[in-house]
């Protein structure tokens, strides 16, 4: 026996409530009618596909999970899922490359959904070889365990619990707004690495505006700043889950290093 298929309701009901908005909230919102929404969750009224990717939109549905909301109503999906090679993605490709190259000698990298590493630009490769479990490093390689794994990049971390509380509380909201279980298991392996001892730790205010990584290597000692980057109108469901997270030096004596590591 296969299990029953969900309904529209029942799509749209989590959605709402993951966003912690009322049936009045997300009518007010979308400018339809309570009665109306509530006549869509209990299947007593069939939106249009318009009316459908509208409510989708105002509960900031992720691409992915559109088209299953689309499916549940009767409707064709929309959004297309390619892989990163493929031609349509190409000039997606030359501007991740763009960023990532123009960059330098500052480190960035791209990733997706799951924080698996996509593509990464010069500047990565001499911060990494401190890290004694090569297996880390073999693709398909996760960022987040790289970073916080006892023998990838933690031990290098100065300000290791600041830095980790910082990257989950990340993965904790990437959750909550998305529910994807991947994440959920990858947090729960975060979790169990044995906490970090907090003696000696750096710790910089920076005003208050950023968490710094405060990163321990053989040229000295790196304190970076991060942004993150990601494509503005995505209409497929690959762009739409990449990010590039940027590394800038937050000192001159960072730059100095950065650069220096550079013509190396």
């Amino acid at each position: 026996m296969t299990p029953t298929a969900r309904s529209l309701g029942d799509h749209l009901r989590e959605w709402r409530q993951r966003r912690r908005m009322s049936q009045l909230d997300l009518a007010l919102d979308a400018e339809i009618s309570q009665r109306h929404l509530s006549f869509i969750e209990s299947g007593r009224s069939t939106p249009s596909r318009d009316m459908l990717l509208h409510l989708a939109e105002r509960l900031d549905v992720p691409l992915r999970d559109r088209n299953p909301l689309l499916l549940a109503a009767g409707f064709a999906p929309v959004f297309a899922e390619r892989a990163l090679d493929d031609p349509a993605l190409e000039p997606a490709r030359c501007a991740i490359d763009m960023v990532l190259k123009g960059h330098e000698p500052f480190p960035a990298i791209a990733v997706d959904r799951h924080w698996t590493l996509i593509a990464a630009n010069a500047a990565i490769a001499p911060l990494l070889s401190a890290v004694s479990d090569q297996s880390l490093l073999t693709p398909p390689v996760n960022v987040l365990r790289l970073s916080l794994h006892p023998q990838g990049l933690a031990p290098q971390i100065k300000n290791l619990s600041e830095w980790r509380a910082h990257l989950i509380g990340r993965l904790r909201q990437q959750f909550s707004a998305s529910g994807d279980p991947m994440l959920d298991k990858l947090l729960k392996e975060l979790l169990s690495y044995p906490a970090p001892k907090t003696a000696g730790e750096v710790h910089t205010d920076y005003a208050g505006i950023a968490v710094p990584l405060q990163l321990s290597t053989k040229a000295g000692l790196l304190s970076l700043i991060s942004t993150t980057t990601v494509f503005g109108t995505p209409v497929e469901i690959t762009l739409s889950e990449l990010a590039v997270e940027s590394f800038f030096p937050a000192d001159e004596e960072t730059a100095a290093i950065l650069r220096s590591l550079a013509l190396n």
